[in-house]
């Protein structure tokens, strides 16, 4: 339950007085539905409305602070001009203030001849005047007028002052917290009390208060840091203590396979497998995160994990996030498990009627060893026999509740995630801290690197021709675009229409595929790339994760400016998977962001993905990494993860510490910090997680 303390912050938004459902709707659009969640719609700039000494301090187009003296109203003589009232300040400099549908009553009032005023606004120069076209405040008491104004996310018929006034108002609601933070921390660190930081920020006096940098900044992000990592300290710890099974095989499944293999296990792939190993044979469920770059031979390792399970008698299941990837494992795993005699099936949503009643039926009795599947896995008529292992592949595209879906189809079934994409030190910690930790940091022997070139878009007509000499000597390629249509707002070349200019070149040897086909579709045109009766794919990044097709060896990336490091490393994956030098091409239009040019540079300077995952960070924030918006605990509020790295790493060990002291948060501190879980609703995320 949540604690009363917090009923007023959780109110619905039209609990404020004047937002009425018209307002809601409005505000929904930028995220805030509760009155907490105007406490944490922080300010994205501010505005200076320090007190200018005299108007020739002014300079045009910037926010102006004057005392002035009201000289002359001069109202218009016809109705399409403006209402005037000529002003001026100590020193006799004149300044114009223009009021349009104003009434001259109201302003007589506002600004009576002869009266001294203090007036803010956007300074404009006419007739080689100053000007300022309806200030923005008028007043006669100076500290009516915010020296630093803060600056707000808006929508469309939401204005900062309307923003600014419900966010004083959820102000007014905070209640007095009991103090959630290490008493010794706080002094170490000078940080104020939740209230005062929130204030601070909301309501700066210095411009030191507006830094990113500022202890109040720190403050609230260390609070957001401590509730995801004492929430993800508590889901680790009761996962810790849920009775698992043992599962150690006797190995000979997996020494069969070893045997056909045509290469051997990196050291890496080694070291990782004895770390899976040993968590399937502890008496706690196994709950692990395999990071591998592109190529580093994670499926394998995969492989090797259910075997063990399927050596004790007991089935597994392996998931991906699309039908291509599913069927891809599916390509690769099965033939191997049918040398040895163990049965493998694909289940996916397209499979239907006698072939999915069979399967299913089967995978109930237990004639199914492993399923490979997407998320038709998670449909409630699927039930196993005995289900001990679960991979999920790409964990980044799945919700923890999907996640939890699955592992609950087993009897304390160990949970394997794999991911492609490398994610920095600190994604890990937020978004799965959960969970222990395996990397593949080695890639087979015998791999080339990639030829990384950056190049304008302006040079196509001079690529075309040498792409099309490369293809008749029996290459194959991928061209990705980001936009399946045109669009108006944007523009870029779209995936149909690069496809049509490609095919007058290349004729039927070109082949497109995007996210709006239908599966089937998808399926015949990558099974015609994959034979070589076309050897040119325009795609979208649907070929991002897990398209394997080894003879490709040439990626062009239209507008790579667009796309993230992430996915540009992923993209550049795709043509790794065989033992020819592969070349990618980085297609970039002008104008471009600095930012942008600083990505492409990363790319053509290294190909080690967890390098490229940390610079990722640097330059884009925390909230895309992964390619998608994360589910669960990664989405921050108040913390930033490329300033506040520091913080993360000593929220992390704090919560350890508190859960090793005060499991039940039962003392005097651990009941304020119960308080600060549910603040930040974290308390859901715990709940996820336990009904796993």
């Amino acid at each position: 339950m949540r604690p009363d303390i917090l009923f007023p912050l959780f109110q619905d938004i039209t609990s404020i007085s004047g937002v009425g459902s018209k307002y809601a709707k409005l505000l929904h659009n930028i995220e805030i539905d509760k009155v907490v969640d105007l406490l944490w719609h922080l300010p994205h700039s501010f505005l200076n409305r320090k007190l200018s000494p005299s108007l020739l301090a002014g300079k045009v187009g910037e926010i102006g602070t004057f005392e002035v003296t009201v000289v002359e109203h001069i109202p218009p003589k016809i109705k399409s001009k403006p209402y005037r009232v000529l002003c001026q300040d100590r020193y006799e400099n004149q300044l114009v203030l223009c009021f349009f549908k104003t009434y001259g009553d109201f302003l007589s009032k506002q600004l009576p001849l002869d009266a001294k005023r203090f007036v803010s606004g956007k300074l404009e120069k006419f007739n080689n005047m100053w000007q300022i076209n309806h200030p923005d405040y008028i007043s006669a008491n100076l500290n009516n007028i915010p020296e630093i104004e803060p600056v707000y996310g808006l929508t469309a018929g939401i204005s900062n002052k309307f923003i600014s006034s419900l966010i004083q108002n959820a102000l007014s609601k905070l209640p007095f917290f009991p103090e959630w933070q290490n008493q010794q921390f706080i002094k170490q660190r000078n940080f104020p009390s939740f209230n005062q930081a929130m204030l601070a920020i909301h309501n700066p006096h210095t411009f030191a208060d507006i830094q990113s940098s500022s202890t109040a900044r720190d403050r609230l992000a260390y609070d957001e840091l401590l509730a995801n990592q004492l929430a993800l300290a508590i889901v680790r710890q009761k996962i810790k203590k849920q009775a698992g099974r043992k599962i150690a095989g006797n190995g000979l499944l997996r020494r069969k396979i070893l045997d056909t293999l045509p290469f051997q296990l990196t050291s890496a792939q080694e070291k990782v497998l004895k770390e899976i190993f040993a968590d399937q044979a502890s008496e706690s469920r196994m709950l692990r995160l395999l990071q591998g770059d592109v190529g580093s031979g994670k499926t394998i390792v995969a492989l090797l994990a259910m075997l063990n399970a399927v050596e004790c008698g007991y089935q597994a299941s392996i998931m991906a996030p699309t039908e291509i990837l599913a069927k891809q494992h599916m390509e690769t795993i099965a033939p191997l498990c049918e040398n040895i005699g163990i049965r493998a099936e694909l289940l996916t949503g397209r499979i239907k009627g006698k072939k999915r009643n069979q399967i299913i039926n089967d995978l109930a009795e237990g004639k199914i060893d492993i399923i490979i599947g997407t998320h038709a896995l998670f449909v409630e008529d699927v039930t196993f026999k005995d289900l001990a292992c679960v991979i999920i592949d790409e964990q980044h595209r799945f919700g923890v509740h999907q996640r939890l879906n699955l592992s609950a189809k087993g009897n304390l079934a160990d949970i394997l995630v794999m991911t492609a994409t490398p994610i920095p030190r600190s994604l890990i910690l937020t978004a799965f801290g959960d969970m222990e930790y395996s990397k593949i940091d080695q890639l087979p022997a015998g791999r080339k690197p990639v030829d990384t070139r950056v190049m304008p878009l302006t040079k196509i007509d001079e690529i075309i021709p040498a792409l099309k000499n490369k293809l008749d000597k029996g290459a194959r390629a991928y061209w990705v675009c980001p936009l399946v249509e045109e669009s108006e707002k944007i523009d870029l070349a779209a995936a149909e229409k690069r496809f049509e200019l490609l095919q007058k070149v290349f004729g039927s040897k070109v082949g497109l595929i995007h996210g709006k086909m239908k599966e089937k579709q998808k399926d015949e045109i990558m099974e015609q790339f994959k034979s070589g009766s076309i050897n040119l794919l325009v795609a979208t990044t649907v070929i991002e994760v897990g398209v394997n097709v080894p003879e490709a060896t040439i990626m062009i990336v239209e507008h790579a400016e667009r796309f993230g490091l992430a996915q540009l490393h992923q993209l550049r994956g795709r043509v790794k998977r065989g033992i020819e030098a592969a070349t990618c091409l980085l297609l970039y239009n002008y104008p471009t962001s600095q930012t942008a040019i600083s990505r492409l540079q990363i790319m053509k300077e290294t190909e080690d993905g967890f390098l490229i995952a940390e610079e990722d960070l640097k330059l884009r924030g925390g909230g895309e990494i992964l390619g998608t918006k994360q589910s669960g605990f990664a989405n921050f509020k108040l913390a930033d993860m490329s300033l506040h790295q520091g913080l993360l790493l000593t929220a992390c060990q704090e919560a350890k510490m508190i859960v090793a002291q005060d499991q039940n948060l039962s003392s005097e501190r651990g009941q304020a910090l119960r308080i600060l879980l549910y603040l930040f609703e974290r308390d859901d995320a715990v709940k996820t997680y336990l009904a796993g």
